[in-house]
């Protein structure tokens, strides 16, 4: 990051507030689905609720045509996947041990911020220098969590972002801003008790004892990235074969300068 003008720093700084700073206040409203809350008002989910829903409402009124619909795919896919992992596979357990609504139009509103974040221009002129940076921060975060709180867990889930990424080039600095963006988040809503994961993986696992909560979560939003795009592709096909085509024809015309 040093090799970044202070000036473009600054620009960088102001993007990072705009597309992410927002989410940073959900922790706030997963007070209010805490047990400290709740014991004053018993309906202290609903609230939080409301409060996710409006949110992601502001946000999809804000987003361009492509990211809303990304955003529609990512509440789907976020409901799927939270019966899953929670209910399913006791992964971790909500504090009322149902899935509040908040989290799947949650889950759609970090995919569609940080999103937008990645591709803003002056983040992709300086994509290597950030995320060279987010690599360093991740791993000493990961590090940490494991030689402080025996975190092996959320070591492992770690370990499988970085592989993971190494054939993803293209998707490094969104995964890696992702990654940042959900441990705030999971730091937030374990501290008010909102959701509790269990001292080993899955609550089976004693190879590997986690954290409340652990590091690498973000691990999983492979699968809800995955799953977005898969949608994408199959509801607009005509539009992704013209998109590939475009491609081929642009690395076809690269080689023959090449070779000319």
């Amino acid at each position: 990051m040093r090799s970044i003008p202070k000036y473009d720093l600054l620009r960088i700084f102001k993007i990072f507030i705009r597309r992410i700073g927002l989410l940073f206040l959900f922790v706030i409203a997963l007070y209010f689905d805490g047990t400290h809350f709740a014991s004053l008002f018993p309906h202290a989910q609903l609230m939080t609720n409301i409060f996710m829903v409006i949110a992601f409402a502001i946000l999809y009124i804000r987003s361009n045509k492509r990211t809303r619909e990304l955003m529609v795919y990512a509440v789907i896919i976020g409901f799927g996947g939270e019966y899953l992992f929670s209910v399913g596979l006791n992964m971790y357990t909500y504090r009322l041990e149902n899935v509040p609504w908040y989290i799947a139009f949650g889950h759609a509103a970090v995919y569609a911020r940080v999103y937008m974040f990645s591709k803003a221009p002056i983040i992709q002129k300086y994509s290597r220098e950030i995320t060279q940076f987010l690599y360093l921060l991740i791993s000493i975060v990961a590090f940490v969590y494991w030689i402080v709180f025996n975190d092996v867990f959320g070591l492992v889930m770690t370990l499988g972002v970085f592989l993971m990424l190494m054939k993803r080039p293209r998707d490094r600095l969104f995964f890696l801003t992702m990654y940042m963006v959900v441990a705030v988040l999971e730091i937030g809503g374990t501290a008010y008790s909102t959701w509790v994961w269990p001292d080993i993986a899955f609550g089976v696992f004693p190879l590997l004892p986690s954290n409340n909560p652990p590091s690498g979560i973000s691990l999983f939003y492979f699968l809800l990235d995955i799953g977005c795009f898969v949608m994408y592709i199959l509801i607009n096909r005509k539009s992704w074969n013209r998109f590939k085509n475009i491609q081929k024809y642009q690395l076809k015309s690269r080689h023959n300068d090449k070779e000319s």
